[in-house]
Formats: C-alpha cells, structure tokens, sequence
C-alpha cells in the first residue's frame, strides 16, 4: 500500500506536468501561461490534489496497521482467537481494530470537506436543509 502511495503521488506529479506543458503550449502569453503556478511545475489545485490523495491513502494505512496486526497475530498464535486461551487479548484487539476502521471513516468526512469544494457545497446544502427541516418539526 505504502508503495501504491508512493506511485499515486509520482503519477499525479507527472499528470502535472504534461497539463502544464500543454497550457504553456496552447496559451498565446507565457506569463498566463504560468499563472498559479508553484515550484517544480505544479499548480496550487495540483498541490491540492497530491496532498489530499496521499493524506487519504495514509490515513486508511494508518487505519488497518491494526488490523494486519491482529491478523498476523492470529497466523501465528492460534490460541489468539475466540474460545481459546488469548481470547481476551483477542477481544480487545478486535475492538481496537473497530475503533480504527470507524475513525478512518469519519475523518474521511473532513478530509473531503477540506480538500473538495463541491463536496463542501453539497455537504453544507445537505446540512442546512436537515437541519431546517428538524427545526420547522418542532
């Protein structure tokens, strides 16, 4: 996974750059040509665009490195399990591996609102009109 990371984040930079060359190419003055644009040839919505992938990639990595664990702890102990002799130890890793996967989903949440503003509309239109309609009922 941490590989996958790695080749997002290189691939997104490279698409950068070939949308760069062909705005410089395509654009009468070179000057529009690079506006908005940052070091090594991104753009600020490029930038953006990295920077949320990856933080959502590493966040989902940091949330099932409790899972692998619990897995490769079952692989190697088979009294790691349920009725058996670690069952307690089994029980709380499998609560803390729930508790990972659920805050992966909910910082997901505010990822999104950060990093993608139709996302944001939508999110806020959504929330205005539940809340007006739980309003108006009482």
């Amino acid at each position: 996974m941490i590989v996958c990371v790695a080749i997002i984040k290189l691939k997104l930079y490279q698409s950068s750059l070939v949308r760069r060359s062909q705005s410089s190419t395509s654009a009468s003055n070179p000057k529009q040509a690079n506006e908005g644009l940052e070091d090594q040839g991104r753009s600020s919505k490029d930038l953006r665009v990295i920077q949320s992938v990856v933080l959502i990639c590493c966040i989902f990595i940091v949330s099932q490195l409790s899972f692998l664990v619990f897995s490769t702890g079952r692989l190697i102990n088979p009294e790691f399990d349920v009725f058996k002799k670690l069952q307690n130890l089994f029980y709380i890793s499998t609560t803390i591996s729930q508790t990972f996967s659920y805050l992966n989903a909910s910082v997901n949440i505010f990822v999104y609102y950060n990093y993608n503003s139709k996302y944001r509309s939508i999110f806020l239109s959504m929330t205005k009109s539940k809340l007006t309609s739980t309003l108006e009922n009482q």
